[in-house]
């Protein structure tokens, strides 16, 4: 059986291509979904791919990645919280809970911004975090994935 890969996009990233593209640059989610396909073709993966503007649809599915990891079955998650990495003690705790690898990851260079994007509540419960490489970062996080799954 194949292992997956989770990556999760929270809220306003199904705007990407149209939302600040001076930030987020021209790529649509769609764009992003291919590119994390193809990086995880290369890592041997299979891609499971979601986006919801929901604080606790992202919860669930993050509870549900822990009991995927701990069968075998996914090898981690990419995890861009939007917003919700400033403001989500409840993302905190699920990913503590949940037992899951977790890259953060970040479009922008967050610490390039308002002060208010400076704090991470997720950066304590993840395995690392990728920020300022534009969409290419997702491959990137990919990468790093199969890293933590190799050094055990």
């Amino acid at each position: 059986m194949m292992k997956k890969a989770l990556v999760l996009n929270g809220p306003n990233l199904n705007l990407l291509g149209t939302r600040e593209p001076a930030v987020y640059g021209a790529h649509t989610l769609a764009d992003v979904e291919a590119l994390c396909s193809e990086a995880c073709t290369k890592q041997g993966y299979a891609l499971d791919f979601r986006q919801s503007n929901h604080e606790g649809e992202l919860i669930d599915w993050i509870h549900e990645a822990g009991e995927a990891f701990a069968s075998g079955e996914l090898v981690g998650v990419v995890l861009n919280a939007g917003a919700y990495t400033h403001t989500s003690l409840a993302l905190h705790d699920a990913i503590k809970g949940a037992e899951v690898p977790v890259i953060e990851l970040h479009i922008s260079n967050v610490h390039a911004r308002e002060p208010f994007r400076h704090h991470s509540w997720i950066s304590p419960v993840a395995r690392g975090v990728m920020a300022g490489f534009g969409v290419r970062g997702y491959a990137l996080a990919i990468a790093g994935l199969a890293l933590l799954a190799q050094a055990g």
